[in-house]
């Protein structure tokens, strides 16, 4: 009895195998259910999206619904001026947006890196618009923008501009009114992320460039910068991408007016199908969306060497 004790203690184990060890399939049946949620609530749309936009689909004339091939496309690009209208205001907006929020973010994180009184209470403030919800963003600046009772009532008080003056009505005003209350939620994204990665950076090296004799601006430009650039780079990629897209500030602020000024291409795609039920057009405007981002993101990536050696 002993001895077969001893055999079976002896018997070798199968190779690739540890004793207690889960199966090799546990991992893939532990992330199935959210990978099926995935395929529900992301990969669903999307495929719809490119099937839609070869489709002529319009609720409102069904007797037109039917297989349209690619003249959806040929629609945006010859046929479309606004398409062109939508994209460069986006480019315009995408650009003074992020470049503001960037410099604005950068330079708050700097501030509240360093040690003072209050510091806790200061990172507080420059943080707390990002907790802010954009329709409420959009409502908190609508009641400043009021000509009756905002900001611009009170300067009429004191000399500054007239009264009933309203700047979301005036096609001169109304884009850089609409920046200031987009600038006032996107900064603390900026400095969030600038300020985890400065706290990253080893004390050591300003101490060394110190002994060196550099002074405060040759240590930003030598080491801080250069320490920042992977997360400026990501920043600005993602906040890029979400002003691209920005539609709920946009669309509850100015409606895309007056006149059409501050309409974006996400913008013209929600109106196009919500209120124009053109759902084949503009889906085919959301997958000409894409492919600008997707292309724009890909170029950025590789002209900014996101990942690479910083020297």
């Amino acid at each position: 009895m002993a001895s077969a004790a001893s055999a079976v203690a002896r018997k070798p184990r199968a190779p690739g195998r540890r004793v207690g060890a889960p199966p090799r399939r546990l991992p893939y049946l532990l992330i199935a259910p959210a990978g099926l949620l995935m395929l529900g609530f992301i990969a669903y749309p999307v495929i719809s999206v490119f099937y839609y936009s070869l489709q002529h689909y319009n609720v409102t004339k069904p007797w037109r619904n039917g297989f349209a091939g690619f003249d959806n496309f040929t629609r945006i690009f010859t046929d479309d001026p606004q398409f062109w209208t939508t994209l460069g205001f986006s480019a315009r907006w995408v650009v003074v947006e992020v470049g503001l929020q960037l410099a604005l973010g950068l330079v708050l994180a700097l501030i509240v890196n360093q040690t003072f009184i209050g510091r806790g209470i200061a990172r507080a403030m420059v943080f707390s618009p990002w907790a802010v919800s954009g329709v409420l963003t959009t409502t908190i600046w609508m009641l400043l923008y009021n000509p009756s009772t905002g900001v611009s009532r009170y300067l009429a008080d004191a000399g500054i501009g007239s009264y009933g003056t309203s700047v979301l009505s005036d096609t001169g005003t109304v884009f850089w009114a609409a920046v200031l209350a987009e600038l006032w939620r996107g900064v603390p994204f900026f400095a969030i992320l600038i300020l985890a990665d400065l706290q990253s950076v080893p004390k050591e090296l300003y101490e060394a460039a110190s002994v060196d004799g550099a002074n405060r601006p040759r240590q930003f430009f030598h080491i801080t910068l250069p320490h920042l650039r992977d997360a400026i780079v990501l920043a600005t990629l993602l906040r890029g991408v979400w002003e691209f897209n920005n539609v709920d500030l946009l669309y509850t602020l100015t409606g895309g007016g007056p006149a059409g000024v501050t309409t974006t291409l996400p913008l013209y795609v929600a109106n196009t199908g919500i209120e124009g039920h053109d759902f084949g057009y503009a889906s085919a405007l959301t997958t000409v969306a894409f492919v600008i981002l997707l292309f724009c993101s890909i170029l950025y990536l590789r002209l900014s060497k996101f990942g690479g050696d910083t020297k």
